[in-house]
Order: C-alpha cells, then sequence, then structure tokens
C-alpha cells in the first residue's frame, strides 16, 4: 500500500512538476523583437553551473544578428539570418546551411526572457 500512495505521489508532483515548466506559443515575431543580452546559459533547469555568455542578440524585421560571440580569445559578430515563428516556436536559420536552430520560449517579460534549445539547453537573455 505504501509503494502505490509513493508512486502516486511521484507522479502527481511529476505531472505538476512539467505543468510549471511547459513552454509558451509564440504568435508573432514581435514577441521576441528587439535586443537582448544573453547573459548566461545552463544545460538544464536544475544545473547549478551556469555559463557566462557574452553574446547580444538582435532580433529586427525577420532577421537575427548575433553580436560579440566569443571565439577563441577574440570576439566576432555573426551576419544576420532569418528567423520566423513556426507551430510557437522560435526558429532561426543556420549561418551557411539549410538547416535551423528550434527554440521554445519558457518564460518572458518586459525585461527578460529564458529559451530553451531542442536539445535541452536553456538561454538567459535580458533586454538591452
Amino acid at each position: 500500500m505504501k509503494k502505490i500512495n509513493l508512486a502516486a505521489m511521484l507522479l502527481i508532483l511529476t505531472a505538476f512538476t512539467s505543468a510549471v515548466y511547459a513552454d509558451i506559443a509564440l504568435q508573432s515575431k514581435e514577441e521576441v523583437e528587439g535586443t537582448w543580452k544573453l547573459d548566461h546559459t545552463k544545460n538544464s533547469l536544475t544545473d547549478k553551473e551556469s555559463i557566462e555568455r557574452p553574446d547580444t542578440w538582435v532580433f529586427k524585421d525577420g532577421k537575427l544578428t548575433i553580436l560579440n560571440i566569443a571565439r577563441e580569445g577574440k570576439f566576432y559578430d555573426q551576419p544576420p539570418v532569418n528567423y520566423e515563428i513556426d507551430n510557437g516556436k522560435l526558429k532561426i536559420s543556420l549561418v551557411g546551411s539549410s538547416r535551423s536552430d528550434v527554440f521554445s520560449l519558457v518564460e518572458k517579460d518586459d525585461k527578460s526572457m529564458t529559451l530553451k534549445g531542442k536539445f535541452g539547453g536553456y538561454y538567459y537573455f535580458v533586454k538591452k
């Protein structure tokens, strides 16, 4: 009997936890437009270690430009790529490829935004 109660409690807790972190469907490009400083990334929501990032993402007129990307002790800017909203998710073209990265919106307000990559990484932005 105790095992059944424990299993039921775990099932309820799991359902509640996934509901709290449910993705938010994006409706239009305007929801992400603007200049966003990528503050840090994490591999998962529960990951205690975060990676500080110097990047700035500029969403404007259907184009994304990523500025100040760190690489081997230097910084560079990525050329603009297209982005769109597809089935409630942010779809960003990859430079020099026909493929795209897909991000889900986890949380957003006037000053911050959190995106989740298709492989589970979390991107924490602050509005500039």
